[in-house]
Order: C-alpha cells, then sequence, then structure tokens
C-alpha cells in the first residue's frame, strides 16, 4: 500500500491506519481458503476517514501483488525434491456490501458464513493424533489420511519443527485460530470477556440469585458440625443384625461402659 502510494512506512502510519478481520475456512478437499476483511481508516483508527488517495480500487492491487509475491519454501527430504508453496490461482478480491452499501450487516454475515465450517468436513479426526498410533487403525478416509501422514512427515524435519505440524496434524496442520484480527479493527476480545462478565453478575443481583456485597465480603452457603466418632446405637443394632457379632459397647451416662 505504501509502495502504491508513493509513500514511505513511517509516512504511511502517519496518514492511514490499515486493519483487517480474517476467518479460515476448511474446503472438503482439505485445502484451507482464508476469508480476510481489510479496512482503511485514517490514522485516529476506525471513525476516521481515510485519505482521498486511500480508495478501494488501490487496496485491490495490493492485495494481488502480495498473493502473487509471498511464497515459503519446503525442504528437500529423502525422495521428496524441495517445493516452493504458494498462494493458489482462486483470489476474489471485492467490496463487501449489502443492497449496494457497506454496512455492520453485512461484514458480519460474511464472516459468520465461512466461520461455521470446521476441520470435520474433510474427514479428518477431532483430537490430537499420537505419533506412535496406527493410522490405519481409524475410521479415515485415504485422502484425509494421506494428508495426515504428510503433516507428520513435515513435523520430523528439523527446518520445520517450529511450525509443529505433527502435533497439529488433525487439523491438517493448521494450527492457528480460525478467526484473527488485527488491534484496531474492531472492539477487542478483552473488552467482550469483561462486558460480559459484568453482565452476569449484574443478571445475578437484580434476579436476586445472589444478595449485593461488596467484593472483598465472603459468602457462606452452609457450615459442618462435628456429629461424633463411630457407630450410632441403631447402626451398631443393624450391624449386629446383618453380621451376627455382638453388639459394640457404648459409653453409658457418666463415661460407664454400656
Amino acid at each position: 500500500v505504501a509502495k502504491t502510494a508513493g509513500l514511505t512506512l513511517r509516512e504511511l502510519r502517519e496518514r492511514l491506519t490499515i486493519s483487517f478481520a480474517k476467518v479460515a475456512e476448511y474446503q472438503k478437499r482439505g485445502v484451507v481458503h482464508f476469508h480476510a476483511v481489510i479496512r482503511l481508516d485514517g490514522p485516529d483508527g476506525p471513525g476516521a476517514p481515510p485519505p482521498a488517495w486511500a480508495t478501494a480500487e488501490m487496496l485491490t492491487h495490493a492485495v494481488q501483488h502480495a498473493v502473487r509475491a509471498v511464497t515459503v519454501t519446503v525442504p528437500a527430504a529423502g525422495d521428496e525434491p524441495a517445493r516452493v508453496l504458494r498462494w493458489g490461482r482462486q483470489l476474489d478480491v471485492r467490496q463487501i456490501t449489502m443492497d449496494g452499501e457497506l454496512s455492520d450487516q453485512a461484514v458480519a454475515g460474511y464472516i459468520a458464513k465461512y466461520a461455521t465450517k470446521a476441520a470435520e468436513c474433510v474427514g479428518t479426526l477431532d483430537r490430537r493424533i499420537n505419533p506412535l498410533d496406527d493410522l490405519t487403525a481409524f475410521n479415515l478416509r485415504d485422502h484425509p489420511r494421506r494428508l495426515i501422514a504428510e503433516c507428520q512427515r513435515l513435523g520430523a524435519l528439523d527446518e520445520l519443527a517450529d511450525l509443529r505440524l505433527a502435533h497439529w496434524s488433525h487439523m491438517l496442520g493448521f494450527r492457528g485460530h480460525f478467526s484473527t484480527r488485527s488491534r484496531h479493527y474492531s472492539i477487542t476480545i478483552g473488552s467482550i470477556r469483561d462486558e460480559r462478565r459484568d453482565f452476569a453478575r449484574t443478571e445475578e443481583i437484580t434476579t436476586g440469585r445472589l444478595p449485593l456485597f461488596d467484593e472483598d465480603a465472603v459468602l457462606v452457603i452452609a457450615h459442618w458440625e462435628y456429629a461424633g466418632k463411630g457407630l450410632s446405637i441403631g447402626d451398631a443394632l443393624l450391624l449386629a443384625a446383618l453380621t451376627g457379632r455382638p453388639l459394640p459397647s457404648f459409653p453409658g451416662p457418666g463415661g460407664d461402659a454400656g
């Protein structure tokens, strides 16, 4: 984006904020598709209008260039040659609108559509796979079994140890969150958790389920009392009747055995 606008990175940050939200979608063939919503705002973040030159056409050009430029080299292993992995040809860049207008509902609907698909649609397992597990013992189709085996093979390479492919082979090597976003895109997850906690506490107080008290107060719900040691007279009679043994002695008044 900076190159297209003829700016340095520092100059770009002073004039533009680039934010994104990304969702990972599994395809049945085992490929992970990424759906990213990218927005351009002014230097103060959401709500600040971007410069006039920051258009959707300019952003589209930047995305197309990045897809062509980014590659990852997989080192050779055994009989397998080195391979260069790159983004596929399936690239679709468009403006998100609903009835021709950009809205929060249109963006939320776009992300939710792809956030509901998990790796199970490929036919893989829903738990981690132990390196000693026999893949032939699992009820797997040939395609996901080959993908899992390849993750375990690549995960054993020292050059790819940081990717932890074997640890995430049940997810076909993808260990990322299904949804991630930049900090400036919208409200933070921490803020959402705080609001949920405050709402739950207020709901419990207003509905009468918990009394209102200070944060450091201790609420005593029940307490225990010492009832005695050994059998009661009734328990002893029942035990003697079941076992045929004589009754045990019990302390009488004044401490005498009786």
